[in-house]
């Protein structure tokens, strides 16, 4: 269903607004790079909030740029953008982002607005762009309040580990049970919950966001978390290092309600086909155990090869394929793979249906070819579904 958003802006503010569209086209990232550095160097409890990775990555920025962007084109109608935002929304939820957020975000934006762009911005252009945030983040504060009401639980619940199963080179499955004993909550394939890390040594608490890789019913939450080694230019993953070295069975893990709006649409009565890159396979394995049994399904995954492919025996089925960019010698011998290489049209057209409900998840570029793809096949666009790790990007 679509939510319908009507702006309550006067036509002068919106015509502003809009008319800033250009600039911020422009010096979007600028002013969004520069909003954080500003928010977070006034503002250092926050740091326990936001992802620092994807800060020194450029990734929060950017994405918040876009949704700026995005915002000032639709100020007319946001109902255009509501789908996006219900995707910020289900993340806030659970980040636990109160309303009381929201005010401190909107001062530091108009600063940064301000201080980026100097004289070119005058008083009423500030005046309106106010204005615009403010309606913008009654739309964020509605949504969230109706997603806190249907939540499971709010803010963070204790859950022990029960068992840690190395899956492969570099993915690792944690078991998760409340402790208190109570009831495992429901949730949707594809969902995703939220962990708190208190990381020794490290000065703030670090919020991640990790798909349920199992389905719902099993009597546990199952995350699969992949070690993220980090490179010259990007440290390595300080969340996921931690779980695969520190953390141990019986250790308890703070973790907020299943959330997030990627999950099975199981009242269709159209095929399935889940196509996963490296860690990617996560939420589409929740998928493919719920109805693996019920529904015609098509699993394509692709890794680098064999060692570092998790979860590889759950999603052997009659239509799974198996795609390695360069097999390993063991791998060849053991004939695990279907195809060396990448996943391309050609070859997807003659394994799976066009007239199908395609989910996709993985790296960016993985994203983008799998996107490419199918909307050069001509697959329709409601039947397209997928997930970004991290703050949502665009194919």
């Amino acid at each position: 269903m679509t939510t319908t958003v009507t702006s309550k802006l006067d036509e002068r503010t919106r015509d502003i607004v809009k008319s800033t569209v250009p600039v911020l086209a422009e010096h979007g990232e600028a002013i969004t790079t520069h909003f954080y550095k500003r928010l977070l160097e006034d503002h250092p409890e926050l740091k326990n909030v936001f992802n620092m990775t994807h800060q020194k990555e450029g990734k929060q920025p950017r994405a918040l740029a876009n949704a700026v962007n995005a915002a000032a084109q639709n100020i007319d109608d946001l109902t255009a953008i509501a789908p996006a935002a219900d995707t910020i929304a289900e993340k806030h939820v659970s980040l636990n982002i109160q309303p009381e957020h929201y005010p401190i975000v909107g001062e530091y934006l108009l600063k940064a607005i301000k201080e980026v762009l100097g004289d070119a911005v005058n008083e009423e252009v500030l005046e309106a762009w106010g204005a615009a945030y403010g309606e913008i983040a009654d739309v964020f504060i509605g949504m969230e309040e109706k997603k806190y009401e249907a939540s499971a639980w709010t803010g963070y619940r204790n859950f022990t580990v029960e068992k840690k199963v190395k899956e492969s080179e570099e993915i690792t499955s944690f078991y998760l049970q409340p402790e208190d004993g109570g009831s495992i909550p429901f949730y949707r394939p594809g969902q995703y919950i939220g962990l708190k890390a208190d990381i020794p040594d490290y000065p703030h608490t670090q919020l991640r966001q990790y798909s349920l890789s199992d389905e719902p019913g099993k009597g546990y939450l199952r995350i699969s978390v992949k070690r993220e080694d980090g490179t010259d230019e990007l440290p390595a993953g300080l969340v996921s290092t931690w779980l695969h070295k520190d953390v141990q069975e019986g250790d308890v893990l703070p973790v907020s309600a299943p959330a997030g709006d990627f999950y099975l649409d199981e009242s269709s009565n159209r095929p399935i086909v889940l196509l996963s890159g490296g860690v990617g396979l996560t939420p589409l394995m929740s998928m493919y155990n719920k109805v693996r049994n019920e529904k015609e399904v098509y699993f394509i995954h692709a890794a680098r090869n064999g060692g570092v492919h998790g979860l590889k025996e759950e999603m052997a089925g009659k239509q799974s394929y198996v795609v390695y960019e360069t097999p390993s010698e063991e791998d060849k011998t053991l004939g695990v793979y279907y195809k060396a290489g990448y996943v391309d049209l050609d070859w997807l057209r003659t394994v799976v249906p066009k007239d199908a409900d395609f989910y996709f998840c993985g790296p960016e570029g993985f994203m983008r070819a799998v996107n490419g793809a199918l909307h050069e096949w001509g697959v329709p666009a409601g039947q397209i579904n997928y997930e970004f790790f991290g703050p949502k990007g665009t194919l």
